[in-house]
């Protein structure tokens, strides 16, 4: 909750208002009745005009449908008030949900649409190459920095999915990659990466990160669209503000500079 209030910037928050109230409208209304037959009493759900028993095939499916309804009422419910204390008037009616399609080159003529089923088939965690250190767990996953804990932290607390080092195959290259993050934006049902890079004073590293950054171009990723760069050097801390503002302006990149 607190960085939510605290680092959720304005065009993306507008975002997650405008993106609760239109799953509300699209969701049925719904209410919990109890119904006796013979002194037996049985939980019957209400959606609309139609009636189910709660504990058939049909009743399960609506009761799931309730419960995500009360979970977007909750989290609309918080939203509206971050809005409320640190900005004025109606959340900004251009963002509003919608499906953003980007591409990722991963062969020949050959495209994925990086939308929920492609965050989906990716694998957590899955770069074995490296070694970790136990000092930065978090939430299941023992991550290489203490920073990358920390872009973790705020991720989760955002309520936005994430892949760590996934495995990614893009083109050009005879193996996949593991970018840092891959995250998925549900309001714009649309994928992003992310590269933390710690400006290592190496030159292998300096290299590497040369050809990976040529190599996410060459498969058709937009810098700072698709893919966003953090970074943190001894002279230049990493702050989790830089995050949100790099965070909010691929979002918000995304809605502007969409097709028509």
């Amino acid at each position: 909750m607190e960085i939510i209030d605290k680092y959720i910037p304005r065009e993306y928050l507008a975002l997650k208002i405008n993106y609760c109230r239109q799953r509300l409208d699209e969701l049925p209304e719904f209410s919990m009745l109890e119904h006796n037959i013979n002194g037996v009493s049985r939980k019957i759900i209400r959606v609309d005009s139609h009636r189910y028993f709660i504990d058939s095939r049909s009743g399960e499916r609506a009761l799931n449908l309730l419960q995500e309804r009360e979970e977007i009422e909750a989290q609309l419910k918080i939203y509206e008030a971050i809005w409320n204390i640190n900005f004025k008037g109606k959340p900004l009616p251009e963002c509003k949900p919608c499906q953003i399609k980007r591409y990722l080159s991963i062969g020949p003529k050959q495209q994925v649409l990086l939308n929920k089923d492609y965050f989906d088939s990716l694998k957590n965690d899955d770069n074995k190459k490296y070694a970790k250190y136990k000092n930065n767990f978090f939430n299941g996953i023992y991550y290489r920095s203490a920073t990358e804990k920390d872009i973790a932290i705020y991720y989760t607390e955002m309520g936005i999915p994430f892949k760590y080092e996934p495995s990614v195959t893009i083109l050009g290259l005879d193996k996949p990659i593991n970018p840092d993050f891959a995250l998925y934006i549900e309001e714009l049902d649309s994928c992003k990466f992310h590269e933390h890079l710690g400006m290592k004073e190496y030159a292998d590293y300096q290299k590497n990160t040369k050809i990976k950054y040529s190599n996410y171009i060459g498969a058709g990723l937009v810098p700072e669209l698709d893919i966003i760069y953090t970074h943190d050097k001894e002279d230049v801390p990493f702050d989790i503000r830089y995050l949100s503002a790099k965070l909010n302006s691929a979002v918000y990149g995304s809605i502007i500079c969409r097709d028509p």
